[in-house]
């Protein structure tokens, strides 16, 4: 199962190579991490997607998470009411005759064309990670050059 946890931290130096640190030692991957300044340029918020099936060995981790000094809150959105996003750039390739194609599939999708140059089209898109598969199935078509994705962020529902 898929976990994702926000951790508010100190914005320092080493927080995030310790904190990643606990994840590692413990044989966990983590799959998704996305780290920034909130409205505080003192504190940071980490947003991280770990797959782990054991609930326990979970937890224990949260609560080292939290004897952490730079680490203010420990959040688990898991099982919670909560909104996420992540953001992919995607490059493909599109000569002029699939346009319109292209155009009806991101318009399908909410999705933006950013940069078009010869051939090559750059597009942006938010969603959850399910909206992001079902978009990328349709962009293969067009043969996807490139792929960048911000790591997840979520935030609570209330």
């Amino acid at each position: 199962m898929k976990h994702t946890i926000s951790v508010l931290v100190e914005n320092k130096f080493g927080v995030l190579a310790r904190i990643a640190g606990l994840f590692s030692a413990r044989g966990y991957n983590i799959s998704s991490l996305a780290v920034s300044e909130t409205q505080d340029d003192a504190l940071s918020c980490m947003t991280i997607v770990v797959e782990a099936e054991d609930e326990k060995i979970l937890e224990q981790i949260k609560k080292q998470l939290n004897r952490l000094v730079d680490v203010l809150t420990v959040y688990d959105f898991t099982k919670k009411e909560h909104n996420e996003r992540e953001l992919i750039l995607v490059k493909v390739s599109c000569p002029a005759k699939n346009k319109t194609k292209l155009e009806s599939i991101l318009d399908k999708f909410q999705a933006k064309m950013i940069q078009r140059k010869g051939e090559i089209t750059v597009i942006e898109f938010v969603g959850q990670q399910e909206e992001i598969k079902q978009l990328l199935h349709e962009l293969e078509q067009f043969g996807i050059k490139e792929l960048v994705r911000s790591g997840r962020i979520a935030m609570a529902s209330s």
